[in-house]
């Protein structure tokens, strides 16, 4: 009989448990096939969950294979479970340089620190940008309740890719921002149709390099993403490539208020020739506390 593996379960760009995004890890899921990662995930019950399916590829103890989950279905990348995986190995195997072999390629993460103070930093994969086509994003905003107007006119609407392809959206009021809402069940058919495997980033900038941000990622009971490390490496690119950054560049995105679990991740941003750093905590959440 197949055993259970063990789940550890860490909340990412926190140090709270109760702070930022949460995600499932399986350190060791070489006995489990698609269906089992699955089904591990819907268990779970978080926006994902990450599993080693592969330690010490080609003989490196500190190179691991990884592919990610959310209830639904495999995700290419989740930012928030590398950062929470390379924290969990990191308490394991000692803090230092670790590399990912995922679906998106090789992701190549760096921690310090110990006991419950590890950072960790991945740098994403060469980030892209895409224009909208127009009937998708008159979709968009109409799902949003906003119209072209309400877009901050500094930060045009783009698509970033950093690992994922998210929809980046940039609002000129705060009240709209913190009170817009949307059909999931629509949202996550226009999501569907165009490819959009992870989140729609909604941003509101703060002060000089800080944004506010509203992932929207609705999967099961979740609507809206806690910390979204692939949303922050897009949002990086996306400043990048259109030059509304002077890089190097760092940048701050808070997130998680609107859904009860704020977070914050920090975005490093190099002039040009790799990709975006992006850098945050995390903590293992007891299992008294686990309310996925």
């Amino acid at each position: 009989m197949e055993t259970t593996p063990e789940v550890l379960r860490y909340a990412a760009f926190s140090t709270t448990p109760d702070g930022g995004n949460p995600a499932g890890l399986v350190l060791d899921a070489r006995q489990l096939d698609d269906a089992g990662m699955l089904a591990v995930a819907a268990a779970v019950g978080y926006a994902e969950t990450a599993f080693v399916t592969e330690h010490g590829v080609d003989g490196d103890p500190r190179r691991s294979r990884v592919r990610y989950f959310s209830p639904i279905a495999e995700v290419p990348f989740c930012g928030h479970a590398t950062i929470a995986l390379a924290i969990a190995l990191s308490a394991r195997d000692g803090a230092g340089s670790f590399t990912f072999e995922t679906p998106v390629g090789p992701v190549v993460i760096e921690t310090a620190g110990d006991g419950a103070d590890i950072t960790a930093a991945f740098t994403a994969v060469e980030p892209q940008l895409a224009t909208f086509d127009d009937g998708v994003l008159a979709e968009l905003l109409g799902l949003l309740g906003v119209g072209q107007p309400d877009l901050n006119p500094a930060y045009p609407p783009r698509i970033a890719y950093s690992g994922n392809w998210h929809p980046v959206l940039v609002l000129a009021d705060r009240t709209l921002f913190d009170s817009f809402g949307f059909d999931p069940d629509a949202m996550r058919r226009l999501m569907d149709a165009q490819g959009w495997a992870a989140t729609v980033a909604v941003l509101y900038p703060i002060a000089d390099g800080e944004f506010e941000a509203r992932n929207l990622f609705p999967v099961g009971a979740i609507t809206e993403d806690p910390a979204t490390g692939a949303a922050a490496a897009a949002v990086g690119a996306y400043l990048r490539i259109l030059g509304l950054v002077e890089p190097p560049s760092r940048i701050l995105i808070h997130q998680g208020r609107h859904v009860g679990r704020p977070g914050l991740l920090t975005v490093d941003i190099p002039a040009a020739g790799g990709g975006i750093v992006v850098s945050g905590r995390a903590v293992q959440i007891p299992a008294a506390t686990d309310h996925g």
